[in-house]
């Protein structure tokens, strides 16, 4: 509970003394004070319009804190809900905040605290409207790298401007569901650039006179050395956007115009684990289902970074989680803390690597070792030490598709019959972006078109594919949200027979369809017969892969 639910706990408490003995929650004595009061009871405010104009001229730290929300406005009064019947200081303040009279409703403390996060976060085009506002006046911005930020949504009126435009381009990427968010400096000025759904696009443009001070917000809130423009840093930024805690990850470079810096958003209420909800096909999800959960071997998950990988792994891991397995993993960095689990995070400075590391976690009597990435050949020989002495290794490999993991391997230097007796699975995949369900519409391809992806006219329902239009829900761009595409090629006796005798890619490809692995062109090729996703959305991604045919 948050330091505003304890003050109106120990309210409550002075005056009703059984609470403390637990006879009743906060919320019903509140609510049975309310009634002793003769004030109205509203346990529900969706019913409500709130407009911009009702809480404007309330500061969103005094809601929070005092937990009230003004609810409507008729004439010279305004209705306002309260958790607390019995608290009458906020409602004098909100009479002078306000200029008019104020009536109060009671509300349970959950529901106003939930409106609260709702209407204060839905500032579409702020940062837009802000930039545009500053076209024309210049800032000396001193003094504004000694804010603080604590919670995004709390914008009061003696912050610095770039602090509170900072705070609207951070809530924006987050409400547009953005990955990254890029600052890139050019010669007239700065480009402000989201990764939404994989792909970036332009967001907003500030003139020269805000990129310095832009930058330099933003690595006094990461941590980093502000004086320092030659090296590139790294740094960290944590902030709550009301009950959601989001972590980013700030990394800094020096370029021709000035400083270019990339912050990834690690928004863990946006992260979505569970094997069954990775969309895999029936066949793959049970031969994956069965790899994880076998004894030892090495299960390799490939594809370019951004593909959702350690997801993927996540998500296995969550899959095998009990208290009769001991699982452990090693980083680099953690992004997000599973429950039950041992997670290191790499620290090359003290010699903390994935190899040092991966070498103390099998002293720990490991069942399942889950490794970031394996980089070299140090950290793959341990992977497959850890595998012949009876562990289950998970990893990840960047490779095109899953052949390609074999070839990589040899290429490091680890013996192919190595390989062929410790892995026993590899998965490639590919992040591929949903058609926008607002503005799906049908159409009729040309041959050509779904030729493509080896798709024939009698295979499409009624003939027709699905695009999206683009719409105001989807910026315009016809997608929203992603969906996986996956190969998974399981390693029986043809497969490891071809990796002892030539450890060719190609060839290694051939067998795995012949066994029945279906390639990520033919999963692309599912999803696009599906109407989820489009033609060139599949071709985007699986491009320079051979479709195995």
């Amino acid at each position: 509970m948050d330091d505003a639910g304890n003050e109106h706990s120990k309210k409550s408490e002075e005056t009703h003394p059984e609470i403390k003995a637990g006879m009743f929650s906060g919320d019903d004595i509140n609510e049975s004070l309310a009634k002793q009061f003769g004030m109205e009871i509203c346990m529900d405010l969706s019913a409500f319009h709130l407009t911009r104009d009702l809480y404007e001229h309330i500061p969103y730290s005094f809601a929070k804190s005092n937990i009230v929300i003004p609810i409507a406005a008729e004439g010279d009064s305004v209705t306002v809900a309260v958790a607390d019947p019995i608290s009458l200081e906020p409602l004098e303040e909100m009479r002078m905040m306000l200029g008019k009279e104020v009536k109060a409703v009671y509300c349970p403390r959950d529901v106003i605290l939930t409106t609260l996060n709702e209407v204060y976060n839905q500032e579409e085009g702020a940062a837009s409207q802000m930039l545009a506002g500053l076209k024309d006046k210049r800032e000396d911005g001193k003094g504004e790298g000694d804010v603080e930020v604590y919670d995004l949504l709390d914008r009061r009126r003696d912050q610095a401007t770039i602090v509170k435009l900072i705070n609207l381009i951070l809530t924006e990427a987050i409400q547009q569901g953005a990955s990254d968010i890029h600052f890139d400096p050019i010669e007239d000025g700065l480009k402000v650039r989201y990764r939404i759904d994989g792909v970036l696009q332009l967001r907003h443009s500030p003139a020269s006179e805000y990129q310095q001070q832009l930058i330099t917000r933003i690595k006094v809130m990461s941590k980093m050395d502000i004086a320092e423009h030659r090296l590139p840093q790294d740094g960290r930024i944590k902030l709550k956007m009301g009950p959601r805690e989001i972590d980013f990850r700030v990394s800094t470079v020096p370029v021709v115009n000035g400083e270019r810096i990339v912050l990834r958003i690690l928004d863990k209420g946006n992260v979505i684990l569970g094997l069954n909800r990775m969309g895999m096909l029936p066949d793959a999800f049970e031969e994956f289902k069965k790899l994880i959960k076998l004894p030892e071997g090495i299960i390799l998950v490939t594809g370019p970074t951004g593909s959702g990988k350690t997801t993927t792994l996540y998500s296995a891991i969550g899959d095998v989680v009990s208290d009769e397995v001991n699982i452990m993993t090693i980083e680099d960095p953690v992004e997000y803390n599973l429950k039950g689990i041992a997670q290191i995070g790499v620290r090359p400075k003290i010699n903390l690597t994935f190899a040092a590391g991966l070498r103390h976690i099998l002293r720990q009597d490991p069942d399942v070792v889950m490794i970031g990435e394996i980089r070299d050949v140090e950290t793959a020989e341990i992977a497959i030490q850890a595998s012949l002495t009876g562990h289950l290794v998970m990893s990840t490999l960047h490779t095109n598709d899953a052949p390609s993991a074999i070839t990589r391997l040899v290429d490091m230097g680890i013996e192919p019959f190595l390989l062929s007796s410790t892995i026993i699975g590899v998965m490639a995949q590919r992040l591929v972006r949903r058609i926008c369900p607002s503005c799906k519409e049908s159409y009729t391809p040309d041959e050509l078109e779904i030729k493509k992806l080896g798709i024939i006219p009698k295979d499409l329902k009624n003939k027709k594919l699905y695009r999206g239009k683009g719409c105001r829900k989807c910026f315009d761009s016809g997608y929203r949200g992603r969906h996986g595409v996956y190969e998974l090629m399981v390693i029986d006796n043809a497969l490891q027979k071809q990796i002892v005798t030539s450890p060719d890619a190609i060839e290694l490809r051939k067998i795995a369809i012949e066994s029945g692995m279906l390639s990520l062109l033919k999963h692309g090729a599912e999803l696009v017969k599906q109407g989820i996703t489009t033609v060139s959305e599949v071709l985007r991604v699986t491009r320079g892969i051979e479709a195995g045919e």
